[in-house]
């Protein structure tokens, strides 16, 4: 390809489906009920367990985060998802989507360290229940939500940075609905080597290092809840870590599913796989943030009962 300064390159180009028009109705539609969905779940979560102060524990901590990060990466990237099913070639500025893919990579980095700080919680809770209450202190689990944010946006930083140092091809075409940083490394006419290393430790230590965390933490949770002389305490133990595991296995498997699937090397099933590639993208932003407050609320009593307190409602399983 023919290469151009990047000083000249001022837009890229998001086709997303706009070779399938007869979807791209369809799909914005049902993005903008999902978005309507994450803001009043995520909204509804959040403010609940504000409001009872019983849920001013860990674990709900970790999850106001959790909220408060779906909530930042919906206000972020749907909106320019919607845009690109209005248009049927949607440019964006260099910078717009050099921050765009800053605060999406920064989001999911952040939530993939902050699940692995909830397994931990549900870890100390669970094996050591009566040294739970001092050593999972305020002046701990804060630290610990807090430390999720910086690894996310420090490791962003990084990320974005080197990629906005890579001069690019003539193409600016990208077969995404969002600012993604998979899709621009391609268009790169550069030796993208040190952008590869860098991805690799970022994947090791927001993505591996959290889910080795999770998984050994899980592997001494179900060994300590076995051990349970009575299945009602088996119960509420599961009951406790089900809607974290739920959630971990849908956001981890879909980010395995985007990019651990191989390559292939026909054109057309290339132009296949960056179509098939895009809506599991969107699945990803749009789906999980979406399931995330469903998942918790539905399956603890707890909230449920906050979220009836701050409605004023006595019965509020009659409206579901």
């Amino acid at each position: 390809m023919e290469r151009t300064n990047d000083s000249t390159l001022t837009e890229f180009v998001l086709v997303g489906l706009s070779a399938h028009p007869e979807l791209q109705t369809v799909f914005f539609g049902l993005v903008l009920w999902m978005c309507v969905m994450i803001l009043l779940g995520n909204g509804v979560l959040l403010s609940g367990i504000i409001y009872d102060f019983h849920l001013h524990t860990p674990m709900y901590f970790f999850l106001c985060n959790l909220s408060i990060l779906d909530i930042c990466y919906t206000s972020s990237s749907v909106p320019l998802i919607l845009d690109s099913f209005l248009t049927v070639r949607k440019k964006v500025s260099f910078s717009g989507y050099m921050v765009q893919m800053f605060l999406s990579f920064a989001m999911g980095a952040t939530e993939c360290v902050l699940l692995g700080m909830m397994a931990f919680d549900r870890f100390m809770a669970i094996c050591f229940p009566l040294r739970y209450p001092g050593i999972m202190t305020k002046g701990v689990y804060v630290p610990m939500a807090a430390a999720s944010w910086v690894i996310g946006l420090a490791d962003s930083v990084v990320q974005t940075s080197l990629a906005m140092q890579l001069p690019f091809c003539t193409n600016d075409v990208i077969h995404h609905f969002v600012c993604e940083i998979l899709a621009i490394l391609k268009l790169a006419c550069a030796d993208i080597s040190t952008n590869v290393i860098s991805m690799v430790g970022s994947n090791l230590i927001a993505l591996v290092v959290p889910l080795l965390i999770i998984s050994i933490s899980y592997i001494f949770i179900v060994a300590t809840i076995l051990k349970i002389p009575r299945n009602e305490g088996k119960r509420k133990a599961f009951s406790t870590c089900s809607a974290h595991l739920t959630v971990v296995i849908i956001f981890y498997g879909t980010l395995f599913f985007m990019y651990a699937k191989p390559k292939s090397k026909t054109l057309a099933d290339a132009d296949s796989q960056d179509i098939f590639g895009a809506l599991i993208s969107l699945f990803y932003g749009v789906m999980t943030p979406m399931l995330n407050p469903l998942i918790y609320s539905l399956r603890n009593k707890d909230v449920q009962a906050a979220v009836k307190s701050m409605l004023g409602r006595k019965d509020f399983s009659d409206d579901m």
